[in-house]
């Protein structure tokens, strides 16, 4: 089994890292092309207007990955060079993570992590995103520990992968005997504080510092928000299918 393993943290990130040590650790042939540095938050991004430049690195820099490429663009440009140029085969699997923090509700319209696996689904590759449930650990040992058995449940056989769909996974940050279970979840809510800092650089030029505070949280006991926070792995099937097709029955009418 083939897998393409990307991130939106960089290639230096510790989740990565723990994704790959897991996957080698049940055999899988793993294909590491990774950003050169962060990219969280760069959403479905491409590199349009420059090169992009490919380092290989030493295959120790991940024991037992069958090769590691560094990427000086954005996630999805990781996984469609990949797949189009870098590698001589198609792999059976993109899976996109370990990410630092969660990517639940509207999160996913920004991460690149998520938008990492999408780009695999474009391409008709079995695709997923993971993630943790908070910021807190800096060791993800024990949450890639359920990498393989996510992907023994959703590559079997009596399960038909839909088309233009991942799953969006997040990993509850807790010892592995305390995990409560794995959920079939919906995308929460989770509304944020947006504030932009101002400040002023050595030349007095004003420039402008996001920020945000999460003020509000689902409350839908089915949603990932929900079932993360009851110690649960989150798992859901999201779609780039963006048309609303009762909409446009419910409108013919009108055109």
């Amino acid at each position: 089994m083939k897998i393409l393993v990307c991130n939106d943290d960089g290639v230096h990130a510790a989740g990565l890292r723990s994704l790959c040590t897991s996957l080698i650790s049940k055999g899988y042939e793993v294909y590491v092309c990774a950003p050169d540095k962060e990219r969280s938050a760069s959403g479905h991004a491409l590199t349009l207007h420059r090169p992009l430049r490919v380092d290989i690195l030493d295959k120790d820099f991940f024991p037992g990955a069958k090769a590691i490429y560094a990427i000086d663009g954005f996630p999805a440009d990781c996984v469609k060079i990949a797949i189009n140029k870098i590698l001589d085969f198609k792999p059976d699997w993109v899976i996109s993570g370990i990410n630092h923090g969660p990517n639940m509700g509207s999160d996913v319209l920004y991460s690149g992590t998520v938008s990492a696996a999408m780009e695999g689904a474009i391409y008709g590759v079995k695709s997923v995103a993971i993630s943790v449930s908070e910021y807190k650990t800096t060791d993800f040992d024990e949450e890639a520990y359920h990498v393989p058995k996510l992907l023994e449940k959703l590559g079997s056989k009596e399960f038909k992968w839909p088309s233009k769909t991942i799953f969006n996974i997040n990993l509850p940050v807790l010892p592995k005997e305390e995990v409560t279970g794995m959920a079939l979840t919906t995308l929460g809510s989770r509304m944020y504080k947006d504030t932009y800092e101002e400040r002023m650089d050595p030349r007095s030029r004003f420039y402008y510092w996001l920020s945000g505070d999460l003020l509000t949280s689902d409350n839908d006991p089915e949603s990932d928000v929900s079932r993360a926070a009851e110690g649960c792995i989150s798992i859901t099937p999201v779609t780039f299918e963006m048309t609303n097709y009762e909409l446009i029955v419910e409108m013919r009418h009108l055109f």
